[in-house]
């Protein structure tokens, strides 16, 4: 039996939100944008694809900065609206260089930078 694409919820712009997890620390590495060919591109190849919004292209993650994410693991919310993928992060999730986007940590007195770069 194969995944269909199709049962997902998807915004008005044909995209489902993404979360990039490290599969070995449970670490959130990111948050990127799927529409349902980059899914089923991520799926046959096992590298992790999405829609850039900004180019409006197909973006492989690790394509020109060598930072590749793997797929182990794909999942799915109870709402269908939103999937979680478990990854093997080569170097920096995020393009500033850091493992991953979350790095700031917001309290109500402010924000602190709390994640360093990737050697």
């Amino acid at each position: 039996m194969s995944f269909d694409p199709s049962t997902l919820t998807y915004n008005d712009a044909g995209l489902i939100p993404a979360i990039a997890q490290d599969h070995v620390t449970g670490e959130i590495l990111m948050m990127a944008w799927m529409n349902a060919e980059s899914l089923m591109r991520t799926l046959e190849t096992g590298q992790v694809t999405y829609w850039s919004r900004s180019r409006q292209e197909f973006w492989a993650k690790g394509a020109t900065s060598g930072h590749v994410q793997t797929l182990k693991e794909m999942r799915v919310d109870c709402d269908r609206d939103c999937l979680v993928m478990q990854v093997s992060q080569v170097g920096a999730a995020c393009h500033t260089g850091r493992r991953s986007c979350f790095y700031t940590s917001v309290t109500a007195q402010g924000e602190q930078d709390v994640g360093a770069a990737v050697p």
